[in-house]
């Protein structure tokens, strides 16, 4: 089911201990999913299992993002699901190189 996303919103895992913060989110509905099931509210009932596909573990303190960096997620708590947004996986964003003070 897809959902529109919004910065501040907080989202668990259906299938694993994961729970991100939304930092940044593109317009419209979309779906987020992390184990291969949709990511669901902080206070519901999460019911499913892990798919062995899509275990490639979220770390906790770390940002994702996708490709042209328009969704932005922090892991508030690490598990065993890898993060999608729309059937797309996200990646570890990576620290900007800071310029040398020589």
């Amino acid at each position: 089911m897809a959902m529109a996303l919004k910065a501040g919103a907080r989202f668990k895992s259906a299938v694993c201990d994961t729970q991100v913060m939304v930092v940044k989110a593109p317009a419209g509905e979309h779906v987020l999913s992390c184990g291969g099931a949709e990511m669901i509210a902080p206070t519901a009932t999460g019911a499913g299992t892990l798919d062995p596909a899509q275990a490639g573990e979220t770390l906790i303190g770390k940002r994702y993002v996708n490709a042209d960096e328009s969704v932005e997620l922090l892991c508030t708590k690490g598990g065993k699901g890898s993060l999608s947004l729309n059937g797309t996986a996200l990646e570890i964003k990576q620290a900007k190189q800071l310029p040398s003070s020589d």
